[in-house]
């Protein structure tokens, strides 16, 4: 049976070659998903070395654990898939610098810098309706970053208050407020 070229297979078929051990799938997925990958990873860590070793750190994780991608059989995506890994690096990478330096948020929000929308957030807030994107748009920055964090990203309490540099007690409260307001909103 003849493979479909690469330029013509989806992230999921270019996973599952690279689960066979096809370096040239390897890379036309790394070209095609590391840019916006890169965007989000700077949307949440200011220090580009940071970054960098996320990345180097998620595409290795991502040739390792290839055969272990489930996809679609389990409702899932492959970019779903590697932001989760590359999410939980960043995380690592926070929890080992933890003892040196703030999370590059938490000192953004000590600062009071008001951060720019996300591509992402833009989207999300164009493919929401009104009434739910209004919604979004509406709650408090900080309850936001953790609706976020927690929702979108799927990310734990734990790896929510490591992410943004806060006690997890904080992340449950502002959870919690998060959902109680746009209940509110969308009542």
């Amino acid at each position: 049976m003849r493979q479909k070229p690469l330029e013509d297979a989806d992230e999921e078929h270019l996973v599952r070659r690279t689960a066979k051990g096809d370096r040239a799938a390897f890379e036309e997925l790394y070209r095609r998903t590391s840019p916006w990958l890169v965007v989000r990873l700077r949307r949440r860590c200011a220090d580009e070395q940071v970054v960098a070793e996320v990345m180097q750190e998620t595409y290795l994780a991502v040739w390792r654990a290839a055969g272990s991608f489930a996809g679609a059989a389990t409702g899932g995506t492959a970019v779903g898939w590697m932001w989760t890994i590359a999410a939980r690096r960043l995380v690592d990478a926070f929890r080992r610098r933890a003892h040196h330096a703030q999370p590059p948020l938490a000192v953004a929000m000590a600062l009071d810098v008001a951060p720019v929308p996300a591509a992402e957030d833009q989207a999300l807030a164009a493919t929401v309706g009104d009434e739910v994107g209004d919604a979004l748009r509406d709650l408090a920055p900080e309850l936001r970053a953790v609706l976020q964090a927690m929702v979108l990203d799927g990310l734990t309490v734990r790896e929510t208050a490591v992410l943004l540099g806060l006690p997890e007690g904080t992340v449950k409260t502002r959870a919690r407020r998060a959902r109680i307001a746009m209940r509110e909103a969308l009542s």
